[in-house]
């Protein structure tokens, strides 16, 4: 269970540890700040895009392949960016990262689910499966700051090497053999355009920020429409669809799934914002600003802890409104005078939210039938990492275009300087 969930955190620290590093990686390749958004949501964009396809791969050929393979891949992956000579290399490593991560996770998720066999064990399992998700994903911005300080950008990616082989030892020793579960085909055509359309609606918000892409954003954004409503039609008449009907009318999944993507939605995106608040609006340093945020990583791991002894017995639908109701309560707090105060305690608020309420939807999500539960977590996972992508895109898309309009809001004061621009596209 331990190295299952490690699997988890090194995928989705590697969505926020290169955040802190995004000016002095685009210094060092010589691009200009307005590239930090394409490398900033490349991984992301691939990592969510690809999820469903990675589950699907996962019941096909089996868990445990598959997450060998993802290991395997993102180490590879992480070689490439730690030597990446140019920017555009460092871009196409890091879309490969994405791709491996979403081979490992689900994978690892349906391993996890098939190791916690009896229903005590499983749910202290998803709790510190959420709690290490979200964990890494929190102190992503710490371990990233203090890598480019101490030894250099490309450290952030070095890293990953060790760890990579690390838990592939830990898996070969530890982890049973799974078998496949499904001889069904594999929707390439509908990977193809679920994954298109996610990342032009991802990088059409990216765009949209600047006033100089608005018609590239535009055009990007109907592209995306088009590109996903072709997918659902293709869902319709696909002989294996990559989302299979029966699995979608599992009320339980499609809760799951949605409380799955509000909790990242509205938790990352305030994250993102108070890290660019404070490190551009107050000049204070980037470890400075991780350390702020660190109370968010301990109350999750709290959050999570306290979910897995009040679901015992338990409706997960409280659990998870409680949690909810907290993140609503720490973002809500960020409106008030003195912020710069109030922040870790915001902070701490909303990571006891998503501690709580992520490992009661996890809970409710893979809560399916056996033969459903590899598309489940595929599901489960896509839904929290689009919640991310789109909420950070959001909320700054927000901030930025009520500045440039002069509305009143709060947490649109992001700086004007060259590179608060640039860093303001992540």
């Amino acid at each position: 269970m331990a190295a299952l969930c490690l699997v988890q955190a090194v995928d989705v620290l590697g969505i926020t540890v290169v955040i802190a590093a995004l000016p002095t990686m685009l210094r060092s390749l010589g691009a200009p700040p307005s590239m930090a958004g394409v490398l900033a949501t490349s991984y992301a964009m691939a990592f969510g895009g690809l999820l469903m396809l990675g589950a699907r791969l996962g019941d096909r050929l089996g868990s445990r392949r598959v997450l060998l393979a993802g290991l395997l891949g993102f180490a590879g992956a992480s070689t490439l960016a730690g030597a990446a000579p140019s920017l555009a290399v460092l871009v196409v490593a890091r879309c490969v990262q994405g791709a491996a991560a979403a081979a490992s996770v689900p994978a690892a998720l349906r391993l996890l689910s098939e190791v916690a066999r009896d229903e005590a064990t499983r749910r202290r399992a998803l709790a510190a499966w959420s709690a290490a998700g979200a964990a890494a994903g929190a102190s992503g911005l710490l371990a990233g700051g203090l890598l480019t300080s101490l030894v250099g950008w490309r450290a952030v990616f070095w890293l990953n090497l060790p760890l990579a082989g690390l838990l592939i030892v830990a898996v070969l020793r530890s982890v049973p053999w799974s078998a496949a579960r499904s001889r069904a085909g594999v929707d390439w055509v509908g990977a193809l355009l679920l994954t298109s359309g996610l990342m032009s609606l991802i990088l059409a918000a990216s765009l949209l920020e600047h006033g100089s892409s608005l018609l590239a954003g535009a055009l990007l954004a109907a592209a995306g429409s088009v590109l996903l409503a072709l997918f659902a039609h293709s869902q319709r008449t696909a002989r294996h669809p990559l989302l299979p009907r029966v699995a979608l009318r599992e009320r339980r999944l499609r809760v799951g799934a949605g409380t799955a993507f509000i909790n990242t939605a509205t938790t990352s995106s305030a994250v993102t914002l108070a890290t660019l608040y404070l490190q551009n609006a107050r000049h204070v340093s980037p470890a400075a600003a991780g350390l702020m945020l660190l109370p968010f990583s301990l109350c999750v791991i709290l959050g999570a802890g306290v979910a897995s002894r009040s679901l015992q017995g338990r409706d997960p639908a409280a659990t998870m409104a409680a949690g909810l109701g907290l993140i609503a309560a720490g973002d809500g707090a960020l409106l008030l005078p003195g912020v710069d105060l109030l922040l870790p305690a915001c902070a701490a608020l909303s990571g006891l939210g998503i501690g709580l309420s992520s490992v009661a939807a996890n809970t409710v999500g893979t809560d399916v039938r056996d033969e459903h539960r590899g598309t489940a977590a595929g599901i489960l996972n896509t839904a929290a990492q689009l919640g991310t992508a789109l909420g950070v895109s959001a909320a700054v898309l927000i901030a930025s275009v009520s500045e440039r309009a002069g509305l009143p809001l709060r947490w649109s004061r992001v700086p004007r300087e060259v590179p608060a621009r640039g860093e303001l596209a992540a």
